[in-house]
C-alpha cells in the first residue's frame, strides 16, 4: 500500500519538475527577447519576467527536483531493496536523470545571469535549450513503460529522429518568425 503512496506522489513531483522546467525556459526566451526592447517597456517586461522566474525556480522547479529524487529513491527501495535486482534499463534511466539535473542547474546558471542581466544566449538557442527535457521525458517514459521490449539501438534512433523534427520545428518557426 505505501508502494502506491511513493508512486503517486513521485509521479505527481515529476509532473511538477518537468513543467517548471519547460515554463522557465519560455520565461527565459521571454526576457532575452524583452532586452531588444525600447527602454521603458524592457524595464517593465524584465522586472515581471523576473519575478517570475525567480518564483518559478525558486518555489517550485527546485523543490519539484528534490521531492522527485526522495520519492524516486523511496520507490527505488521499495522495488529493488538490492543493487543486485536493478535491471539494465533502470541503469539507463538513472543515468538519464543525472543529466536531467544538470540540465536543471544550467536553468539556475541561466537564471542568476538573468538575474544580472547578463543574457549571453539568444532566444533561439534557449529555444533549443527548452527542449532538452523533452527529449530525457521522451527516453525516460520509453524505458519505463516499455522497458526490455525496446531494444537500444531502436530507442538511439527514436531520440535522433525525435531531435531532428525538434530541430526542424524550431527552424520553420524561427522562419515564420522572420517572415512576419
Amino acid at each position: 500500500m505505501a508502494f502506491l503512496y511513493v508512486k503517486a506522489l513521485h509521479i505527481i513531483f515529476v509532473v511538477t519538475w518537468f513543467s517548471g522546467m519547460f515554463y522557465l525556459c519560455r520565461l527565459y526566451i521571454y526576457n532575452r527577447e524583452a532586452n531588444d526592447k525600447p527602454e521603458a517597456e524592457r524595464t517593465i517586461l524584465q522586472a515581471q519576467f523576473n519575478i517570475m522566474i525567480k518564483r518559478l525556480l525558486l518555489g517550485i522547479t527546485w523543490p519539484s527536483a528534490v521531492l522527485t529524487l526522495i520519492f524516486g529513491v523511496w520507490l527505488l527501495l521499495l522495488f529493488y531493496p538490492s543493487f543486485s535486482m536493478w535491471p539494465t534499463w533502470l541503469y539507463i534511466k538513472l543515468g538519464l536523470l543525472v543529466i536531467l539535473f544538470i540540465y536543471n542547474y544550467t536553468l539556475h546558471i541561466i537564471y542568476q545571469q538573468q538575474k544580472n542581466n547578463v543574457f549571453k544566449h539568444s532566444s533561439s538557442q534557449l529555444r533549443m535549450w527548452n527542449e532538452v527535457p523533452t527529449l530525457i521525458l521522451v527516453a525516460v517514459v520509453m524505458l519505463v513503460v516499455v522497458r526490455q521490449n525496446i531494444s537500444l539501438l531502436y530507442g538511439l534512433v527514436g531520440i535522433v529522429l525525435l531531435s531532428l523534427l525538434i530541430l526542424f520545428a524550431i527552424k520553420m518557426y524561427k522562419s515564420l518568425r522572420k517572415s512576419n
